[in-house]
């Protein structure tokens, strides 16, 4: 089975707001309590009854969910500082398959602190994997980061030494980057349908938030924290949606 590259993905919907030229932001008159009202194309940030990230407290077992399967390939990657946080685009080829579906590799991203609480609290950081289905679905599963550790993980160290300082900037890393050197070794998770976290803040994302933090070290949230001080939008209202936890 074939994906849509990330060159020509991108994410129709993304497509559409980026036509728009409508900037926004994470704090003031661009802000996320301002982001419905700053283009017609952004108007689900205020409507949309499915929103994200949320705060998980009462997840509910479902012993039907079956384990995620992972195949990420080692391989270059670009980095690139698009003004909200620093996007990490993949070769195509990676994917992982969830409860039956197949999700494609599109890249990943970070955000300071983590996106999703739980129980009121934020992890230090997260990355979050945005997947896309052959039928155009998407899927993003998210690792919280715990900086309580001093020793670095490998492959953000990897990644850290190309940070683009500067919006627009773009730095390539020729070497072999495994996605997979950022997942914990427990990948049980809460999942829930929800939204892009950022306009247009499209729904039907099913979301996939990893239950065990991995371990980064003070420095390496420094490192990013001196770019992106916090960049996530605050906790929407669950409106009734039912969390569910693997075993």
């Amino acid at each position: 089975m074939r994906f849509p590259s990330p060159a020509v993905l991108i994410f129709a919907v993304a497509a559409a707001a980026a036509a728009q030229n409508a900037p926004w932001s994470y704090k003031g008159p661009e802000g996320p309590a301002y982001w419905g009202k700053l283009d017609p194309a952004y108007s689900t940030c205020s409507t949309g009854r499915q929103q994200s990230p949320i705060d998980i407290r009462h997840p509910v077992l479902n012993p039907a969910l079956k384990p995620i399967q992972f195949s990420f390939l080692a391989g270059p990657v670009t980095l690139e500082n698009d003004g909200h946080t620093v996007l990490v685009k993949v070769v195509p080829g990676s994917y992982m398959v969830a409860n039956g579906v197949r999700y494609g590799l599109v890249r990943f991203e970070f955000h300071d602190p983590s996106e999703d609480a739980v129980k009121g609290v934020s992890s230090d950081m997260a990355v979050d994997f945005v997947f896309q289905s052959a039928a155009g679905k998407l899927a993003i599963l998210a690792v919280r980061m715990n900086s309580a550790q001093d020793f670095p993980n490998a492959t953000l160290a990897m990644l850290w030494t190309h940070l683009p300082a500067a919006q627009g900037q773009r730095e390539e890393i020729t070497d072999m980057v495994d996605p997979a050197g950022l997942l914990p070794a427990d990948r049980s998770y809460w999942t829930y349908m929800g939204s892009l976290t950022r306009p247009p803040c499209t729904e039907g994302v099913r979301w996939f938030v990893l239950r065990r933090q991995l371990s980064i070290s003070r420095s390496q949230l420094h490192a990013f924290a001196r770019l992106f001080p916090m960049n996530v939008r605050p906790l929407q209202d669950l409106r009734g949606r039912r969390v569910e936890a693997s075993q």
